[in-house]
């Protein structure tokens, strides 16, 4: 029986689970068995548990238990939230994968890219990196990033994020009630959290409000606003005279992106499962690590930089009128995207095989050839 470990986000963000729905199904099509998947916290800092992270502690019960292990995925390189000891890390004797990992910048007050003050150190990037069997970056950005700080092109490949392929998974979702079918949601966050200027800050409060008022003029009549995360409440119900919905069940968070029959979004995890979905989405992004995904995917066009935009709402205003245009821009961004799901695929494959084949040694049987690398 393969035991995999899996170090990965698990703070408040309901993204994350979306991320780790769509990381299961590659781990299943690789191995093609049930596999014990233990997954454990990237850090510390949200748990009142002190085992997560690459840590001598959890690297030791990976030798003693596990047969690969799993970093991501999600921004961990952009906001330092993987706790790594690089000495610990050089006795990790099983296959590790870095997963769907990004790094982008934010913005300053003087409206630049810069990187945020949180991002892991560049010799932690480097030593997860040279002991990575399989390293995928999440996005363009991302790859263009270590490879300035110095980790090898050949290590390093563009693998997307598996959320863009969770219609796949479309027949596991829970059934939802009536009340809950259709209507738009605004998938939100509270401005605290975002990294963009003050001055942008300020003016997300009137822009959402805005945005609601358009849509209910253009005869949407049951517009609600859609949290990811319980921080978001307190801005969510700021709103007089429109619902909020929030839950923490990935299941349902995405059965409801489906039903919908829009999404105006500022979050990155609401608009990938639209796309993936079929569901009309109207994306808006406010940091690097967002726009480069959806650049990667093949949407940039369609995307909204709240930061550089002159009129927010008349973005808005113009991608509702050419909503007919997604299924072309899908269309179009087909390729794209099986290049992106053959090399996950690929990249698992190798792990499976390094996997499959520490847990044979580990028993004593006899290794077989070394691995070969999918083109």
């Amino acid at each position: 029986m393969i035991t995999l470990y899996c170090l990965r986000p698990k703070a408040f963000n309901v993204g994350n689970d979306v991320i780790f729905a769509g990381l299961r199904h590659f781990v299943q099509e690789a191995f093609q068995c049930v596999v014990n998947l233990v997954t454990l916290p990237a850090t510390s800092r949200y748990e009142s548990v002190a085992k997560a992270g690459l840590t001598p502690r959890t690297i030791h019960e990976i030798n003693q238990y596990g047969h690969g292990v799993i970093v991501g995925g999600g921004n961990l390189y952009e906001n330092g939230e993987l706790e790594v000891n690089l000495d610990a890390l050089e006795q990790l004797q099983v296959p590790m994968m870095l997963f769907s990992l990004s790094k982008g910048r934010v913005y300053s007050r003087n409206r630049k890219l810069v990187p945020r003050t949180d991002s892991m150190p560049a010799r932690n990037i480097l030593g997860l990196n040279r002991k990575a069997l399989v390293s995928l970056a999440r996005d363009e950005a991302t790859h263009s990033q270590l490879i300035q700080m110095g980790v090898e092109k050949e290590r390093l490949v563009v693998g997307g994020c598996p959320t863009i392929f969770l219609d796949r998974m479309v027949s596991t979702l829970p059934t939802l009630s009536s009340t809950d079918q259709e209507g738009v949601f605004i998938s939100i966050r509270t401005p605290d959290l975002m990294n963009i200027p003050l001055s942008d800050k300020v003016k997300v409060y009137r822009q959402v409000e805005e945005i609601i008022g358009f849509l209910r003029g253009q005869g949407h009549q049951k517009v609600r606003l859609l949290c990811h995360d319980h921080r978001d409440i307190p801005f969510a119900a700021s709103f007089q005279g429109i619902d909020y919905v929030y839950t923490d069940d990935c299941g349902v968070f995405l059965a409801l992106l489906k039903a919908a029959s829009l999404v105006v979004t500022y979050r990155l995890h609401a608009v990938l499962p639209c796309l993936s979905f079929g569901t009309p989405a109207i994306a808006i992004s406010y940091d690097e690590r967002a726009t480069s995904l959806i650049k990667t995917i093949g949407f940039d066009d369609w995307n909204i930089k709240l930061v550089e935009s002159p009129d927010l709402l008349a973005e808005v205003m113009d991608r509702h009128r050419r909503l007919n245009e997604i299924e072309k821009i899908r269309e179009r961004a087909k390729p794209r995207w099986d290049e992106l799901y053959a090399t996950m695929s690929g990249a698992f494959r190798d792990f499976a095989v390094a996997v499959n084949e520490c847990a044979r040694t580990s028993n004593g049987e006899e290794a077989p050839a070394p691995l070969r690398k999918s083109a």
